[in-house]
């Protein structure tokens, strides 16, 4: 089994319900196994021109599974879920219902037009780091090294 950290986060309709919802559909897939699910904790939206506050905001958390799916049979599975919430796709960064993103597949590094891993904005990404070091306090960011560091960095405690 390969273990993902998949970010979970909405800021559109009723943020809380569809981040649970999500996180059980997640759970129900075949061949995946949740292992733990962290705090969910309410963001500012960010775009491409950084944050942004007169959006919506984000509630945001990571969960981690143990999955046999390959990452593009997850990521597949993941973005159908976010259909089935209504996830729009019309804005790079835009408001969304859900946003599911695969952070981390088992350390695994590709760069294809569909799939980067790891996420490549992960490591600036506090809304990220922090709850994956919440679930998990061995956390590796691969080519970034510890979150722990790279989450320290970010804050400017380094």
């Amino acid at each position: 089994m390969t273990r993902a950290v998949i970010a979970v986060g909405a800021n559109l309709g009723d943020r809380k319900a569809t981040v649970t919802h999500a996180v059980r559909e997640i759970a129900e897939l075949d061949d995946v196994h949740l292992v733990a699910v962290s705090s969910f904790i309410e963001t500012p939206a960010v775009t491409p021109d950084g944050v942004d506050e007169s959006r919506p905001a984000y509630l945001n958390g990571v969960i981690l599974i143990d999955t046999d799916l390959d990452a593009d049979v997850l990521l597949d599975a993941l973005n159908a879920i976010e259909d089935h919430h209504g996830r729009v796709r019309t804005e790079r960064w835009g408001d969304r219902t859900l946003d599911l993103d695969i952070v981390d597949f088992g350390g695994q590094r590709r760069n294809t037009p569909r799939l980067v891993l790891p996420h490549p904005h992960a490591h600036e990404r506090e809304f990220v780091l922090a709850p994956w070091l919440e679930v998990d306090k061995d956390a590796e960011l691969s080519g970034r090294g510890r979150v722990e560091f790279v989450l320290a960095k970010l804050r400017g405690h380094l």
